[in-house]
Protein backbone atom coordinates (compact mmCIF):
# COMPACT_ATOMS: atom_id res chain seq x y z
CA UNK A 1 0.00 0.00 0.00
CA UNK A 2 1.00 3.34 -1.15
CA UNK A 3 2.23 5.41 2.24
CA UNK A 4 3.08 8.69 1.07
CA UNK A 5 1.13 10.84 3.39
CA UNK A 6 -2.13 9.80 1.29
CA UNK A 7 -4.59 6.97 1.41
CA UNK A 8 -6.16 6.05 -1.19
CA UNK A 9 -9.80 6.79 -1.63
CA UNK A 10 -12.82 4.26 -1.18
CA UNK A 11 -13.79 1.69 -3.70
CA UNK A 12 -16.48 3.31 -6.28
CA UNK A 13 -18.87 1.33 -7.81
CA UNK A 14 -18.39 1.58 -12.19
CA UNK A 15 -19.97 4.16 -13.89
CA UNK A 16 -20.83 6.34 -10.74
CA UNK A 17 -20.20 9.71 -12.36
CA UNK A 18 -20.79 10.83 -8.77
CA UNK A 19 -18.94 9.06 -6.90
CA UNK A 20 -15.99 9.06 -8.88
CA UNK A 21 -15.79 13.08 -9.53
CA UNK A 22 -15.80 13.66 -5.89
CA UNK A 23 -12.95 10.64 -4.97
CA UNK A 24 -10.26 12.94 -4.20
CA UNK A 25 -12.70 14.41 -1.21
CA UNK A 26 -12.48 11.47 0.51
CA UNK A 27 -8.78 10.86 -0.23
CA UNK A 28 -7.81 14.68 0.51
CA UNK A 29 -9.76 15.20 3.79
CA UNK A 30 -10.89 11.89 5.47
CA UNK A 31 -8.17 9.92 4.13
CA UNK A 32 -5.22 12.35 5.06
CA UNK A 33 -2.50 10.35 7.21
CA UNK A 34 0.54 12.82 7.21
CA UNK A 35 -0.24 14.52 10.51
CA UNK A 36 -2.88 16.61 12.79
CA UNK A 37 -4.73 19.19 10.48
CA UNK A 38 -4.54 21.74 12.87
CA UNK A 39 -7.49 24.82 12.48
CA UNK A 40 -5.32 27.78 11.07
CA UNK A 41 -4.57 25.01 8.29
CA UNK A 42 -8.11 23.07 7.62
CA UNK A 43 -9.84 26.70 7.98
CA UNK A 44 -6.83 28.69 5.74
CA UNK A 45 -8.79 28.31 2.21
CA UNK A 46 -9.88 30.40 -0.71
CA UNK A 47 -12.76 31.26 -0.82
CA UNK A 48 -12.95 31.84 -4.93
CA UNK A 49 -11.54 27.59 -4.52
CA UNK A 50 -14.17 25.29 -5.18
CA UNK A 51 -15.62 23.20 -2.45
CA UNK A 52 -14.70 19.70 -3.82
CA UNK A 53 -10.80 21.27 -4.10
CA UNK A 54 -10.50 22.59 -0.88
CA UNK A 55 -8.57 19.42 0.93
CA UNK A 56 -6.25 18.36 -1.45
CA UNK A 57 -4.06 21.55 -0.53
CA UNK A 58 -0.70 20.39 0.90
CA UNK A 59 -1.17 20.43 4.87
CA UNK A 60 2.08 19.00 6.00
CA UNK A 61 3.70 20.43 9.21
CA UNK A 62 6.67 21.19 10.02
CA UNK A 63 6.69 20.55 13.55
CA UNK A 64 4.93 17.03 12.77
CA UNK A 65 7.52 13.85 10.85
CA UNK A 66 6.28 12.98 7.99
CA UNK A 67 5.50 9.49 7.80
CA UNK A 68 8.31 7.75 5.82
CA UNK A 69 7.70 5.65 2.77
CA UNK A 70 9.40 2.92 3.98
CA UNK A 71 7.47 2.65 7.51
CA UNK A 72 4.59 0.80 6.66
CA UNK A 73 1.65 2.22 8.50
CA UNK A 74 -0.82 0.40 10.74
CA UNK A 75 -3.46 2.33 13.10
CA UNK A 76 -1.38 0.93 15.95
CA UNK A 77 1.47 2.83 14.70
CA UNK A 78 -0.12 6.36 13.56
CA UNK A 79 -1.53 7.04 16.36
CA UNK A 80 1.79 6.67 17.89
CA UNK A 81 3.02 9.61 15.90
CA UNK A 82 0.89 12.38 17.75
CA UNK A 83 1.52 13.65 21.62
CA UNK A 84 -1.29 15.73 22.40
CA UNK A 85 -0.83 17.95 25.14
CA UNK A 86 -2.36 16.32 28.65
CA UNK A 87 -5.79 17.89 29.92
CA UNK A 88 -5.59 19.41 33.13
CA UNK A 89 -3.64 17.62 35.72
CA UNK A 90 -6.16 18.04 38.64
CA UNK A 91 -9.52 17.98 38.40
CA UNK A 92 -12.29 18.18 41.61
CA UNK A 93 -15.29 17.91 39.60
CA UNK A 94 -16.69 14.94 37.62
CA UNK A 95 -20.20 15.17 35.98
CA UNK A 96 -21.70 12.84 34.33
CA UNK A 97 -25.50 12.78 31.77
CA UNK A 98 -27.08 9.52 30.85
CA UNK A 99 -30.49 7.47 31.61
CA UNK A 100 -32.68 9.03 29.50
CA UNK A 101 -36.17 9.06 30.66
CA UNK A 102 -39.75 9.43 28.73
CA UNK A 103 -41.98 11.26 30.77
CA UNK A 104 -45.72 11.14 29.42
CA UNK A 105 -48.16 13.46 31.25
CA UNK A 106 -51.67 15.10 30.08
CA UNK A 107 -50.02 18.40 28.55
CA UNK A 108 -46.57 17.14 26.92
CA UNK A 109 -44.14 14.20 26.36
CA UNK A 110 -40.16 15.25 27.30
CA UNK A 111 -36.97 13.22 28.38
CA UNK A 112 -35.33 13.74 31.58
CA UNK A 113 -31.63 12.91 31.88
CA UNK A 114 -29.61 11.61 35.00
CA UNK A 115 -26.90 14.03 36.01
CA UNK A 116 -24.19 12.92 38.63
CA UNK A 117 -21.67 14.67 39.99
CA UNK A 118 -18.74 14.11 42.32
CA UNK A 119 -16.75 16.75 43.46
CA UNK A 120 -13.91 17.43 46.21
CA UNK A 121 -14.59 21.01 46.57
CA UNK A 122 -15.41 22.47 50.12
CA UNK A 123 -18.17 24.59 48.84
CA UNK A 124 -20.56 21.19 48.10
CA UNK A 125 -22.51 19.62 50.76
CA UNK A 126 -21.72 16.70 49.79
CA UNK A 127 -19.34 14.46 47.84
CA UNK A 128 -21.76 13.10 45.25
CA UNK A 129 -24.70 14.47 43.95
CA UNK A 130 -28.22 12.79 41.62
CA UNK A 131 -30.28 14.72 39.60
CA UNK A 132 -32.59 14.52 37.01
CA UNK A 133 -32.93 17.65 34.20
CA UNK A 134 -34.88 17.97 30.98
CA UNK A 135 -33.43 19.78 28.05
CA UNK A 136 -35.39 23.00 29.14
CA UNK A 137 -33.69 22.81 32.48
CA UNK A 138 -30.69 22.93 30.36
CA UNK A 139 -31.50 26.37 28.86
CA UNK A 140 -32.27 28.01 31.40
CA UNK A 141 -28.25 27.19 32.64
CA UNK A 142 -27.07 28.69 29.19
CA UNK A 143 -29.06 31.80 29.54
CA UNK A 144 -27.75 32.21 33.12
CA UNK A 145 -24.02 32.20 32.27
CA UNK A 146 -24.69 34.29 29.11
CA UNK A 147 -26.55 37.07 31.53
CA UNK A 148 -23.86 36.36 34.27
CA UNK A 149 -21.11 36.20 31.75
CA UNK A 150 -21.45 38.14 28.46
CA UNK A 151 -18.48 38.32 27.59
CA UNK A 152 -17.20 34.79 27.99
CA UNK A 153 -17.64 32.09 25.69
CA UNK A 154 -20.08 29.91 26.58
CA UNK A 155 -20.42 26.50 25.21
CA UNK A 156 -23.25 25.55 22.76
CA UNK A 157 -26.28 23.52 23.30
CA UNK A 158 -27.80 20.82 20.93
CA UNK A 159 -30.25 22.93 19.15
CA UNK A 160 -34.27 22.44 20.21
CA UNK A 161 -35.69 20.32 18.03
CA UNK A 162 -37.94 21.12 15.04
CA UNK A 163 -40.66 18.52 15.29
CA UNK A 164 -41.19 16.29 12.09
CA UNK A 165 -43.13 13.54 13.62
CA UNK A 166 -43.05 12.58 17.48
CA UNK A 167 -41.33 9.43 16.33
CA UNK A 168 -38.66 10.81 15.13
CA UNK A 169 -38.24 13.64 18.26
CA UNK A 170 -37.88 10.76 20.54
CA UNK A 171 -35.94 7.92 18.74
CA UNK A 172 -33.18 6.40 20.50
CA UNK A 173 -30.53 8.10 17.67
CA UNK A 174 -31.76 11.31 18.61
CA UNK A 175 -32.06 10.71 22.33
CA UNK A 176 -28.37 9.33 22.52
CA UNK A 177 -26.72 12.16 20.15
CA UNK A 178 -28.48 14.97 22.52
CA UNK A 179 -27.41 13.02 25.66
CA UNK A 180 -23.72 13.24 24.38
CA UNK A 181 -24.15 16.71 22.97
CA UNK A 182 -25.44 17.90 26.66
CA UNK A 183 -23.53 15.56 28.52
CA UNK A 184 -20.33 17.75 26.64
CA UNK A 185 -21.84 21.12 27.78
CA UNK A 186 -21.65 20.46 31.50
CA UNK A 187 -18.20 19.12 31.40
CA UNK A 188 -17.04 21.97 29.12
CA UNK A 189 -18.56 24.70 31.88
CA UNK A 190 -16.78 22.84 34.45
CA UNK A 191 -13.24 22.78 33.10
CA UNK A 192 -13.88 26.67 32.39
CA UNK A 193 -11.99 28.08 35.24
CA UNK A 194 -14.64 30.94 35.20
CA UNK A 195 -17.71 29.29 34.49
CA UNK A 196 -17.73 26.13 36.86
CA UNK A 197 -17.29 28.18 40.00
CA UNK A 198 -21.04 30.53 38.75
CA UNK A 199 -23.14 29.89 41.36
CA UNK A 200 -26.27 29.00 39.10
CA UNK A 201 -24.18 26.12 37.69
CA UNK A 202 -23.66 24.91 41.34
CA UNK A 203 -27.48 25.17 41.99
CA UNK A 204 -28.12 22.97 38.55
CA UNK A 205 -25.53 20.25 39.71
CA UNK A 206 -27.23 19.92 43.28
CA UNK A 207 -30.85 21.29 43.41
CA UNK A 208 -33.65 18.49 43.80
CA UNK A 209 -36.35 19.79 40.64
CA UNK A 210 -38.49 21.58 42.87
CA UNK A 211 -36.02 23.34 44.41
CA UNK A 212 -34.59 24.70 40.64
CA UNK A 213 -37.95 25.45 39.54
CA UNK A 214 -38.41 27.39 42.53
CA UNK A 215 -34.93 29.57 41.53
CA UNK A 216 -35.90 29.51 38.74
CA UNK A 217 -38.43 31.97 39.23
CA UNK A 218 -36.10 34.13 41.00
CA UNK A 219 -34.91 35.14 37.49
CA UNK A 220 -35.57 38.36 35.62
CA UNK A 221 -39.10 39.06 34.49
CA UNK A 222 -40.30 39.69 31.15
CA UNK A 223 -39.99 43.50 31.55
CA UNK A 224 -36.85 43.35 32.19
CA UNK A 225 -35.67 40.75 30.09
CA UNK A 226 -36.93 42.85 27.11
CA UNK A 227 -35.31 45.76 28.57
CA UNK A 228 -32.45 44.43 28.30
CA UNK A 229 -32.48 43.77 24.42
CA UNK A 230 -33.82 46.60 24.11
CA UNK A 231 -30.43 48.39 25.39
CA UNK A 232 -28.91 45.98 22.69
CA UNK A 233 -30.60 46.53 19.91
CA UNK A 234 -30.16 50.52 20.68
CA UNK A 235 -26.51 49.75 21.32
CA UNK A 236 -25.83 47.88 17.61
CA UNK A 237 -27.44 50.52 15.77
CA UNK A 238 -24.95 53.49 16.87
CA UNK A 239 -23.29 52.43 13.94
CA UNK A 240 -19.32 51.76 13.60
CA UNK A 241 -17.22 51.59 16.89
CA UNK A 242 -14.45 54.65 17.18
CA UNK A 243 -12.38 52.87 19.63
CA UNK A 244 -12.29 49.19 19.07
CA UNK A 245 -8.90 48.13 19.79
CA UNK A 246 -7.34 46.18 16.53
CA UNK A 247 -7.15 42.67 18.66
CA UNK A 248 -11.07 42.92 18.50
CA UNK A 249 -11.28 43.84 14.92
CA UNK A 250 -9.15 40.60 14.38
CA UNK A 251 -10.65 38.33 16.04
CA UNK A 252 -14.07 39.69 14.11
CA UNK A 253 -12.61 38.69 10.61
CA UNK A 254 -11.29 35.61 12.15
CA UNK A 255 -14.46 34.56 13.01
CA UNK A 256 -16.04 35.48 10.16
CA UNK A 257 -13.68 33.38 7.78
CA UNK A 258 -14.02 30.65 10.14
CA UNK A 259 -17.45 30.49 10.34
CA UNK A 260 -17.69 30.46 6.54
CA UNK A 261 -14.69 27.40 6.19
CA UNK A 262 -16.53 25.15 9.23
CA UNK A 263 -20.19 25.49 7.69
CA UNK A 264 -17.81 24.43 4.21
CA UNK A 265 -16.30 21.47 5.95
CA UNK A 266 -19.93 20.23 7.64
CA UNK A 267 -21.11 20.47 4.16
CA UNK A 268 -18.33 18.32 2.13
CA UNK A 269 -18.03 16.04 5.46
CA UNK A 270 -21.79 15.23 5.12
CA UNK A 271 -21.82 14.98 1.53
CA UNK A 272 -18.89 12.33 1.96
CA UNK A 273 -21.20 10.03 4.32
CA UNK A 274 -24.03 10.24 1.84
CA UNK A 275 -21.63 8.69 -0.46
CA UNK A 276 -20.59 6.66 2.30
CA UNK A 277 -24.07 5.46 2.75
CA UNK A 278 -25.21 5.14 -0.73
CA UNK A 279 -22.13 2.74 -1.58
CA UNK A 280 -22.62 0.82 1.57
CA UNK A 281 -26.47 0.22 0.24
CA UNK A 282 -25.00 -1.17 -3.21
CA UNK A 283 -22.92 -3.70 -1.80
CA UNK A 284 -25.65 -5.04 0.26
CA UNK A 285 -27.55 -5.58 -3.08
CA UNK A 286 -24.06 -7.07 -4.38
CA UNK A 287 -23.61 -9.70 -2.28
CA UNK A 288 -26.97 -12.05 -2.60
CA UNK A 289 -26.76 -11.53 -5.80
CA UNK A 290 -23.64 -13.27 -6.16
CA UNK A 291 -24.82 -15.89 -3.90
CA UNK A 292 -27.83 -16.25 -5.84
CA UNK A 293 -25.90 -16.43 -8.92
CA UNK A 294 -23.19 -19.23 -7.73
CA UNK A 295 -25.96 -21.75 -7.40
CA UNK A 296 -26.56 -21.93 -11.03
CA UNK A 297 -22.92 -21.54 -12.03
CA UNK A 298 -20.88 -24.44 -10.77
CA UNK A 299 -17.99 -23.66 -12.89
CA UNK A 300 -17.21 -21.00 -11.16
CA UNK A 301 -20.11 -21.45 -7.72
CA UNK A 302 -16.70 -21.63 -5.12
CA UNK A 303 -15.59 -18.05 -6.99
CA UNK A 304 -18.65 -16.38 -7.07
CA UNK A 305 -19.06 -17.25 -3.12
CA UNK A 306 -15.68 -15.93 -2.50
CA UNK A 307 -16.75 -13.09 -4.12
CA UNK A 308 -19.69 -12.52 -2.35
CA UNK A 309 -17.92 -12.76 1.40
CA UNK A 310 -15.57 -10.33 0.54
CA UNK A 311 -18.06 -7.61 -0.75
CA UNK A 312 -19.55 -8.49 2.90
CA UNK A 313 -16.86 -8.23 4.57
CA UNK A 314 -16.22 -4.39 2.74
CA UNK A 315 -20.07 -3.48 3.56
CA UNK A 316 -19.12 -4.48 6.95
CA UNK A 317 -15.86 -2.86 6.91
CA UNK A 318 -17.79 0.59 5.34
CA UNK A 319 -20.62 0.42 7.97
CA UNK A 320 -18.15 0.82 10.89
CA UNK A 321 -16.48 3.69 8.53
CA UNK A 322 -19.52 5.59 8.54
CA UNK A 323 -19.85 5.08 11.89
CA UNK A 324 -16.53 6.93 13.06
CA UNK A 325 -17.83 9.73 10.72
CA UNK A 326 -21.35 10.09 12.97
CA UNK A 327 -20.13 9.54 15.69
CA UNK A 328 -16.54 11.93 16.20
CA UNK A 329 -16.63 14.28 12.73
CA UNK A 330 -19.74 15.00 12.08
CA UNK A 331 -20.59 16.47 15.74
CA UNK A 332 -17.58 18.19 16.33
CA UNK A 333 -17.70 19.98 12.74
CA UNK A 334 -21.87 20.99 14.18
CA UNK A 335 -20.24 21.95 17.54
CA UNK A 336 -18.13 24.55 15.82
CA UNK A 337 -20.16 25.36 13.89
CA UNK A 338 -22.80 26.73 17.01
CA UNK A 339 -19.35 27.99 18.33
CA UNK A 340 -18.79 29.95 15.68
CA UNK A 341 -22.32 31.96 16.19
CA UNK A 342 -21.70 32.10 20.23
CA UNK A 343 -18.81 33.97 19.20
CA UNK A 344 -20.01 36.49 17.07
CA UNK A 345 -22.72 36.89 19.62
CA UNK A 346 -19.79 37.61 22.26
CA UNK A 347 -17.84 39.93 20.13
CA UNK A 348 -21.48 42.13 19.60
CA UNK A 349 -21.92 42.08 23.32
CA UNK A 350 -18.27 43.46 23.84
CA UNK A 351 -18.98 46.09 20.88
CA UNK A 352 -21.93 47.26 22.78
CA UNK A 353 -20.04 48.08 25.60
CA UNK A 354 -17.50 50.20 23.97
CA UNK A 355 -20.41 51.45 22.27
CA UNK A 356 -21.96 52.53 25.59
CA UNK A 357 -18.61 54.51 26.66
CA UNK A 358 -18.13 56.08 23.30
CA UNK A 359 -21.83 57.50 23.69
CA UNK A 360 -20.73 58.75 27.11
CA UNK A 361 -17.40 59.91 25.98
CA UNK A 362 -19.56 61.85 22.99
CA UNK A 363 -22.29 63.05 25.79
CA UNK A 364 -19.57 64.49 27.80
CA UNK A 365 -17.79 66.84 25.30
CA UNK A 366 -21.01 68.47 24.37
CA UNK A 367 -22.19 69.04 27.79
CA UNK A 368 -20.60 71.29 30.12
CA UNK A 369 -22.94 70.39 32.54
CA UNK A 370 -23.29 67.42 35.04
CA UNK A 371 -19.29 67.01 34.07
CA UNK A 372 -18.66 65.18 37.40
CA UNK A 373 -21.80 63.09 36.91
CA UNK A 374 -20.68 61.91 33.22
CA UNK A 375 -16.82 61.27 34.67
CA UNK A 376 -18.16 59.04 37.25
CA UNK A 377 -20.00 57.37 35.19
CA UNK A 378 -16.98 57.23 32.42
CA UNK A 379 -14.85 55.76 34.71
CA UNK A 380 -17.18 52.65 35.35
CA UNK A 381 -17.54 52.39 31.91
CA UNK A 382 -13.91 52.10 31.49
CA UNK A 383 -13.70 49.69 34.04
CA UNK A 384 -16.32 47.41 32.67
CA UNK A 385 -15.03 47.77 29.22
CA UNK A 386 -11.21 46.89 30.20
CA UNK A 387 -12.96 43.99 32.89
CA UNK A 388 -14.67 42.77 29.11
CA UNK A 389 -11.25 43.06 26.96
CA UNK A 390 -9.45 41.17 29.45
CA UNK A 391 -11.98 38.49 30.14
CA UNK A 392 -12.56 37.81 26.15
CA UNK A 393 -9.01 38.08 25.74
CA UNK A 394 -8.09 35.15 27.94
CA UNK A 395 -11.46 33.27 26.97
CA UNK A 396 -9.89 33.61 23.28
CA UNK A 397 -6.84 32.02 23.59
CA UNK A 398 -8.45 28.90 25.57
CA UNK A 399 -10.93 28.60 22.94
CA UNK A 400 -8.74 28.55 20.26
CA UNK A 401 -6.38 25.77 22.08
CA UNK A 402 -9.25 23.65 23.04
CA UNK A 403 -10.27 24.13 19.05
CA UNK A 404 -7.45 23.35 17.64
CA UNK A 405 -7.13 19.78 20.23
CA UNK A 406 -10.27 19.13 18.84
CA UNK A 407 -9.69 19.45 15.42
CA UNK A 408 -6.72 17.56 15.34
CA UNK A 409 -7.73 14.56 17.99
CA UNK A 410 -11.10 14.52 15.68
CA UNK A 411 -9.10 13.92 12.07
CA UNK A 412 -6.60 11.68 13.46
CA UNK A 413 -9.23 9.48 14.40
CA UNK A 414 -10.82 9.96 11.04
CA UNK A 415 -7.68 8.60 9.57
CA UNK A 416 -7.05 5.63 11.84
CA UNK A 417 -10.52 4.59 10.58
CA UNK A 418 -9.63 4.86 7.06
CA UNK A 419 -6.07 3.25 7.65
CA UNK A 420 -8.10 0.15 8.92
CA UNK A 421 -10.58 0.25 6.20
CA UNK A 422 -8.47 -0.13 3.64
CA UNK A 423 -5.80 -2.61 5.69
CA UNK A 424 -9.25 -4.38 6.33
Amino acid sequence: METEGRVPGPALPAGGEGRGADSHVVAGVLGTARGPLLAAEVLALDDEEDDLEVFSKDTSLTEVNSFSPSVPISPSSMINQYKFEDGPELRDLFITVDDPESHITAIETFITYRVVTKTTRGEFDSSEYEVRRRYQDFLWLKSKLEEAHPTLIIPPLPEKFIMKGMVERFNDEFIETRRKALHKFLNRIADHPTLTFNEDFKIFLTAQAWELSSHKKQGPGLLSRMGQTVRAVASSVRGALKNRPEMFTEMNNYMETFSQKINLLDKIAHRIYKEERDYCNEMKEYGPIHTLWSASEEAIGDSLKGLAGCIDRCCRATERRMAGLSEHLLPMLHEYILYSEILMGVLKRRDQIQGELDSKVDALANKRTEKDLFSEEIGKLEDKVERANNALKADWDRWKQNMQWDMRSTFTNVAENNLRYYEE
